[in-house]
């Protein structure tokens, strides 16, 4: 009992700490009362600014991607026990967050400067629209599991291991991943764009199609004809067209 009480309070720890980087994500990219953000900080040389800047985006999608992976966990869980993997993966990743923000190197060369207030408030708010459609959409599917707080508290309570069902809830019946799209439009709305934002949010937005590739796969293996179904009837990111509903992904 001792092991599984340390277990639940290391996975809340992992969880505060996620919460924490989380909310100084937002007030990184969105210029926010923050000691560092996109575009404050020590200046560097262009070249340097890049490179430094590359290093960290890429160090974040190294990270994120592979420890996902089903492959890295089978392996993975042999060295940490499977309750903890997600908490352990959950901390790992919001920790290179807090190095990109302490190191990140701003580039202040405007690209897009609003003036107009009513653009201005537009943008504004797409920016929170965009990270209120990234907390709905975990609240959706399972924000505790998603973070790994489920998992410390049924091994906890001693409850049995549950495959997540599949389901389609409000926005992911509209598109595929809303979390991800919630992400695109936090980035990319602000009245005031330097070129280091820009970066940022472009190559985001890159490692988000690229990653998405990687996760259908993880999901056609795991829902097999059902996400099949699914990914055809349903916009991966962009609700271009008007899904038509599917009795297999309607449960």
């Amino acid at each position: 009992m001792f092991g599984r009480a340390i277990a639940f309070l290391y996975g809340l720890v992992c969880y505060l700490i996620f919460f924490v980087t989380l909310l100084y994500a937002i007030a990184f990219v969105g210029n926010i009362i923050v000691p560092k953000s996109v575009d404050t900080g020590l200046a560097a040389p262009l070249t340097e600014a890049l490179i430094v800047d590359t290093l960290l985006l890429s160090l974040f999608a190294i990270q994120h991607s592979v420890m996902a992976r089903q492959w890295f966990k089978r392996a993975w869980t042999k060295i940490v026990p499977k309750p903890v993997e997600r908490s352990t993966y959950v901390l790992l990743a919001s920790l290179v967050l807090l190095l990109l923000f302490w190191q990140w190197r701003p580039i202040t060369a405007v690209i897009w400067d609003v003036q107009n207030p009513v653009g201005r408030i537009f943008l504004q708010a797409l920016f929170w629209i965009g990270w209120g459609q990234v907390f709905i959409s975990t609240a959706l599917v399972d924000h505790l599991g998603l973070f790994g707080l489920r998992q410390v508290h049924r091994y906890l309570k001693r409850q049995p291991e549950e495959a997540p069902p599949f389901k389609t809830p409000g926005l992911y019946k509209v598109v595929r991943h809303p979390l991800y799209l919630g992400f695109i439009i936090a980035f990319w709305s602000t009245p005031h764009m330097t070129l280091g934002h820009l970066f940022f949010a472009a190559v985001c937005t890159a490692y988000i199609l690229v990653a998405i590739q990687f996760e259908e796969r993880d999901l056609l293996s795991y829902y097999g004809d059902t996400y099949r179904q699914y990914r055809k009837e349903v916009s991966m990111i962009f609700p271009w067209r008007r899904p038509r509903k599917a009795a297999n992904s309607s449960q």
